[in-house]
């Protein structure tokens, strides 16, 4: 690319040159140079904006070529970088033969002004900063922004120390009082000295540690120290939990695998075959339990050198690594599937939404199956969104953390075309003075699950995952106990690898890739979980993804195992068999998140599906009604009416009814029904009756009336 020439002062009239706009003002003082501060230039996406309605409106398809040209031309614009498919895979059916994505730097006023001269058809968005979602340790509520300038200051000095009095280096420390914190890291001797100003021995609030690896963090709160004295912090090694008795000397599983019933899975289950990217901070192969991993890109670096993917500076990459595919060996962490193929995409430190597109499109050129996204934004991206979008078509599941902010689920998790996965952490799975029980809330059902404080919530979080005192693999080859949904992510990961590879459905019909695929997984994913009752089903999903359910093993909630469940496929095989059962066997195992209510509605109310996604709702209500009408239907509507339809067009009418009742809003219907109150719900097999039913009843939540009524839905993806 041409060098651009230099925007040069203009002369003024006294023979000096005179600035433009955009020319920093720079006066001489002799010795030393000044220039005034102001905002430099912004790095912007620029992309062509797809969507069918432009075209339907009579605006001509952009010609992008064109403005990549008047880009590259324009004085003030310089064009860095262009995403777009290296290959012909890349390309074809997946909305990106024309075009791809610019990147490119400017001021605000110059992509504002772009962005009308697009008239539409062009997306222009600043490119964003992404960040790592694990939880980083969270100051009192009470820290003020005032920082001291004089005064008194407190001086303390700390050693940490592990396994046999021995120091502890690298270990970071933090202190907290009533004003601004103070942190360190201990050195080679375990020795770190912080200072504090304004405070004193009697105002200090909490003291947290968190080493590097290979012990358990520390937090205590309203700590007794002294400034006189070497104050000493004896760490607990991590196999001196129950848990992780001589670990990692001895392979474990880890508790939250087992809460999974990762261990109840065939020694055969190990994901042969199925392809998986880790889009995060790369990946140590140096450690014993990832040295199966060759593959990789790093994007960040890629000027340079992109093998560089194997250097993992801060360790949260090959985390989530060994949780999906740990190495099956003899010592260490055994992931959920061992022997799938990882693609490590080096995206930290330094990512921005310019480089998960790049990622994203790394993995339609590779044929990659699933990817883990334990990484969040600060607003959604078009230009990424129609990237994940490109990927799904291509039959690549983006399987994303939440967020770890305690609010909203943050992008992309918020999603519409992702698995969003909220954590779960359980009691006795962590010493009493870690960190970790900083992240326990006071909802705790009955086998110990709780939903982590830090965790996001909202409806659009699809199922929960262990998320707390997750211990896995870091650089070089040591091991971390460590909290976030970006732990939580990799556990629905690894189960996803697992059933593409082993599952019937993705070894017959589903084969091909192809945006049905990656729905069917997600479905599969869903009516897997055991329900975890906290109370907010926001914070939960569907629940916590059971493996044995979710390869096809075991039967899912309100099937037998070998039971047909491809969506769509129901509608014709019931209706041939008459239509007071067979609308409860056809709708109730075809027909999605609805099945099993419309089967038990119609039919008898043990009706063979009892929903994909509304667990105990489908055999739960209508049976008096079912009980009713099924002989008359039966006789009367079912065999006249059942074979004619199943041979004609039921089977296509089942495939169209299947993907409405997978659709946003039965999954909006579904997600409501779960809000209702404890109270209003029957127990599975018993009946509720119609009057649950009535959008008027009193019993449904606002939520729930809404999903019902089409005039009320709004906000649900």
């Amino acid at each position: 690319m041409a060098t651009k020439p230099e925007t040069q002062g203009t002369p003024s009239p006294s023979g000096t040159a005179s600035l433009s706009p955009d020319t920093p003002a720079v006066r001489d003082s002799g010795a030393s140079r000044q220039r005034n501060v102001r905002q430099r230039k912004s790095q912007f996406l620029v992309a062509p904006r797809r969507h069918g309605a432009l075209q339907m409106m009579g605006l001509a398809p952009l010609n992008f070529s064109v403005v990549e040209q008047a880009l590259r031309d324009a004085p003030d614009i310089d064009v860095v970088d262009k995403i777009a498919p290296k290959q012909a895979v890349g390309a074809l059916g997946t909305s990106m033969q024309e075009g791809g994505v610019l990147v490119a730097l400017m001021n605000d006023e110059k992509a504002s002004a772009l962005a009308l001269q697009g008239q539409g058809q062009l997306i222009v968005e600043r490119d964003q900063s992404l960040q790592l979602l694990d939880a980083n340790y969270t100051q009192p509520a009470m820290v003020s922004c005032n920082l001291p300038v004089s005064g008194a200051s407190f001086t303390v000095e700390f050693q940490v120390t592990g396994e046999g009095g021995k120091p502890v280096a690298g270990a970071e420390v933090y202190l907290f009082g009533s004003l601004l914190p103070a942190q360190g890291v201990s050195d080679a001797n375990g020795r770190v000295k912080l200072v504090l100003y304004g405070e004193s021995a009697s105002s200090l609030r909490q003291l947290y540690v968190k080493p590097r690896s290979d012990y358990w963090s520390f937090c205590q709160q309203q700590p007794d120290v002294s400034g006189d004295e070497i104050n000493t912090i004896a760490l607990r090694p991590l196999s001196e939990w129950p848990t992780l008795k001589n670990f990692p000397r001895q392979q474990l599983l880890t508790w939250g695998q087992r809460a999974m019933r990762v261990d109840q899975l065939p020694p055969t289950y190990r994901g042969q075959g199925v392809r998986v990217a880790v889009i995060d901070s790369g990946c140590a192969t140096s450690h014993a339990d990832l040295t199966q991993v060759s593959h990789g890109y790093d994007i960040v670096n890629k000027a340079k050198d992109t093998t560089t993917w194997t250097v993992d500076s801060i360790a949260h990459g090959s985390h989530c690594t060994g949780v999906i595919a740990g190495l099956d060996s003899s010592t260490g962490i055994r992931g959920f599937a061992p022997d799938a193929e990882i693609h490590a995409c080096k995206l930290f430190p330094g990512g921005q939404v310019s480089q998960l597109i790049e990622a994203l499109e790394y993995c339609i050129e590779k044929q990659i199956d699933v990817v883990n996204l334990s990484l969040g934004g600060a607003e959604p991206s078009e230009a990424l969104e129609q990237q994940i979008l490109r990927a799904k078509h291509a039959g690549i599941a983006c399987i994303v953390a939440a967020g770890n902010s305690g609010g909203p689920v943050q992008y992309p998790g918020s999603s519409p075309n992702v698995l969003t996965v909220a954590a779960i952490g359980r009691i006795n799975e962590f010493p009493g003075d870690s960190y970790h029980t900083q992240t326990l809330t006071p909802q705790i059902d009955v086998n110990g699950f709780f939903a982590a404080r830090f965790s996001c919530y909202g409806p659009e979080i699809a199922v929960c995952a262990p998320g707390v005192a997750i211990t896995s693999s870091v650089p070089d080859n040591n091991f971390a106990a460590w909290d976030g949904t970006s732990m939580a992510a990799p556990h629905v990961t690894g189960l996803a690898a697992l059933v593409l590879a082993h599952h019937p459905d993705f070894r017959t019909a589903l084969r091909m890739r192809s945006a049905e695929r990656v729905e069917r997984l997600f479905q599969i994913i869903k009516m897997s979980c055991q329900p975890v009752m906290l109370g907010d089903p926001r914070r939960t999903g569907f629940g916590l993804p059971d493996a044995p359910r979710a390869v096809g093993i075991a039967p899912a909630v309100g099937m037998s195992v070998g039971q047909p469940a491809m969506a769509g496929s129901g509608m014709g095989m019931g209706m041939g068999t008459g239509m007071g059962t067979g609308m409860g066997s056809g709708a109730g195992t075809g027909s999605g998140a609805i099945g099993g209510l419309l089967g038990s509605i119609a039919g008898p109310g043990s009706s063979t599906g009892a929903g994909m996604g509304m667990m105990s709702m489908g055999s739960g209500i209508g049976s008096p009604l079912g009980s009713q009408m099924s002989s008359q239907m039966s006789s009367q509507l079912g065999s006249p009416l059942g074979s004619p339809l199943s041979s004609q067009f039921g089977s296509h009418l089942g495939a169209h009814f299947g993907n409405l009742m997978n659709g946003p809003a039965m999954q909006a219907l579904a997600q409501a029904y779960r809000e209702l109150p404890m109270n209003s719900m029957a127990p599975q097999g018993t009946s509720m009756g119609m009057g649950s039913l009535d959008p008027f009843a009193p019993v449904l939540s606002p939520q729930m009336s809404m999903a019902l009524n089409p005039a009320l839905r709004f906000g649900y993806w």
